[in-house]
Order: C-alpha cells, then sequence, then structure tokens
C-alpha cells in the first residue's frame, strides 16, 4: 500500500490509498484506489463512497434485451435473449451466463398413454472468458408433440436439447429414438419402453418405464421424472427445473412435462415439473405444452391424444458494472 497526493485544481489537499491485490480493501474510503489483480480482470478501481467503479479496461457489451440491477453492494448489467441474436463485448473480461436449450415434445398415441418431454439441457456458472468481438447467440426451439428440442449456444457453451416423451401403441411402434437429451423423457407403457437418460452437468432421466401403467413424466433439471402410477393410471410427475437469481430474481427453469394417463384431473394429476414443464393429461386430452423461454418439457397426451410441445430455451448473460 503506497500513499498518493490527492490534487486538485487547488493544490494538494490530502493523501488517498493504493492498494495492489486480488482482494478489495477494508473499509475504503472515497477516493481510494485498488488494482485488482483477480485472473481475468486486472483493472484499475476507485471507491466511490458505496462501490469499486472500474477505470481501466472497463468491459462493456451490447445485445439482446439490457437491463440492470444491484445485489450485495454489487451493480450487473444482464443481457437476457428470448430468441436468437449477437452478444458484442468491446473488450476482453468476465461474464456469469445461464443457457437453457430448448425442452422436448410430450409423447402421444392412438391408443396409449404418452409419457413427458425431457426439459432442454441447464447450463449455468461464473468468470467465463469473452474477448472483444460479437459471439452468435442460438436459443434453441421446443419440439413439437413426439419431435426433441434444439440446443442454445453461447461462445464455447453448448446445452443439449430435452428428449422427446415415449410414444406407444399397442402395435408396438413406440418411436423410441430422440428419448435422451439434457434431460430424458419419460418411459412408455406398452411393453415398457425405455425411459431416456440426461445429459451430466445438464440435467436428469425420464421417468422409469413401467409395464401395464400410466406413461412417466420426463426428466427436469433438478429431479428426475416420476414413473406412472399402474392401479389408478395417473402419469407420472415431471422432474422439477431448478432456481436462478443471474437476472436479479429467483426464476426456476428446465422442468420436466407430466406423463399421460387414463385419469388427468386433479390437481396432484400427471402435473409437469416445476419450471415450466407441461402437465400432462388424461383420457382423450392432449398434453399441455411447456412454458416458453423456460426450456420445460411438453406433457403426455392422454388415452388417444397427442403431447405437448417443449417450451423454447434462454439465454442469460450477466457481469459487475
Amino acid at each position: 500500500m503506497a500513499g498518493l497526493s490527492k490534487v486538485t485544481s487547488g493544490g494538494t489537499v490530502g493523501l488517498s490509498k493504493l492498494t495492489k491485490s486480488a482482494t478489495a480493501p477494508s473499509s475504503p474510503a472515497a477516493g481510494d484506489m485498488w488494482f485488482d489483480t483477480t485472473s481475468g480482470t486486472t483493472a484499475m478501481k476507485v471507491w466511490s463512497g458505496s462501490d469499486w467503479d472500474t477505470l481501466s479496461n472497463r468491459f462493456s457489451a451490447t445485445g439482446g434485451t439490457e437491463s440492470t440491477y444491484s445485489s450485495g453492494g454489487t451493480n450487473y448489467k444482464v443481457h437476457t435473449f428470448t430468441s436468437s441474436g449477437t452478444f458484442t463485448a468491446t473488450a476482453s473480461g468476465s461474464v456469469d451466463y445461464l443457457v437453457v436449450a430448448g425442452g422436448g415434445g410430450g409423447g402421444g398415441a392412438s391408443n396409449r398413454y404418452g409419457a413427458g418431454g425431457g426439459a432442454g439441457g441447464y447450463r449455468t456458472a461464473s468468470s467465463l472468458t469473452v474477448s472483444a468481438t460479437s459471439y452468435s447467440v442460438t436459443v434453441g426451439a421446443g419440439g413439437p408433440s413426439r419431435t426433441r428440442g434444439s440446443d442454445s449456444v453461447f461462445s464455447t457453451i453448448t446445452s443439449t436439447s430435452g428428449g422427446r416423451g415415449t410414444t406407444t401403441s399397442a402395435g408396438g411402434n413406440d418411436y423410441s429414438t430422440d428419448l435422451n437429451g439434457g434431460s430424458g423423457g419419460g418411459g412408455g407403457t406398452y411393453n415398457a419402453q425405455a425411459n431416456g437418460s440426461g445429459t451430466s452437468g445438464q440435467g436428469t432421466a425420464g421417468g422409469a418405464m413401467t409395464s401395464g401403467a400410466a406413461a412417466a413424466g420426463g426428466g427436469g433439471a433438478g429431479v428426475a421424472g416420476g414413473t406412472g402410477n399402474t392401479g389408478t393410471e395417473i402419469g407420472g410427475l415431471g422432474g422439477n427445473g431448478l432456481a436462478s437469481s443471474i437476472s436479479g430474481s429467483s426464476v426456476t427453469r428446465a422442468g420436466g412435462g407430466g406423463g399421460g394417463g387414463w385419469n388427468g384431473t386433479g390437481s396432484s394429476a400427471c402435473i409437469g415439473g416445476t419450471g415450466g414443464g407441461g402437465r400432462g393429461n388424461g383420457n382423450s386430452t392432449g398434453g399441455v405444452s411447456g412454458t416458453v423461454n423456460t426450456g420445460g418439457g411438453g406433457g403426455g397426451g392422454g388415452y388417444g391424444a397427442g403431447g405437448g410441445a417443449g417450451g423454447s430455451g434462454i439465454v442469460i448473460i450477466r457481469y459487475a458494472v
């Protein structure tokens, strides 16, 4: 720590402090300076009286829907992409991110129950280094009924689309491809078609297959899908998603779709996972679509009905200002 002359138009009026460290000085006075040596930051900062303002290599960017908020004494700028676009950084710096892929569509069949679609892959972390360049941002679409979703991409981060719910039929054609994904689609009913698996670090598996039961729920980012009930023929629950406060308030995303069944009524029947998972439905009623920009899986259709579409994904980027 060294003393610096604080100069104004009237001459030297006192001393400020300069600290070179990866840790912010404690109890600073307005005008104190800190050279932040944290890896990926390395910038000169000055204490304004309420916050450390960056003086050199100040990071900024454009793209998406821009907003700001303050938390814990730090001001943040947020770029939210609900559709594909471009993130342009004006300098090198470090950002936090949330990248959620599109959810898988729920299953449906002419004479069986459809399983819930899996949630889109959910990836979030801090301190991703970016350069002074433009980055394409891809927001994955949700999959239609019986179809997996699409990936979401930012920089080197790719979140895998949600697997689709199994579609079953008494004829044995279960359309069992594309069940795996960020989170897996739920297992079926006729001859117990397999459930889809999730991707490590992005989601969970769909609910397990159970012969003779209602269809299973799709996997969510935080919890695997539930199995269908044999006795009551109520579809399995969609797996719950995960919450993030990257945008300034806590929002849960990437819930799995509920499984379809015979009995789809009642507050606890066939419901999708928290975080935008669509509800499965009962006899002859189509599954409910996952919520847009959550990556939620589509709900499975009831006996003889189609599944709901998966919800589209989202990309959110944040950094301190």
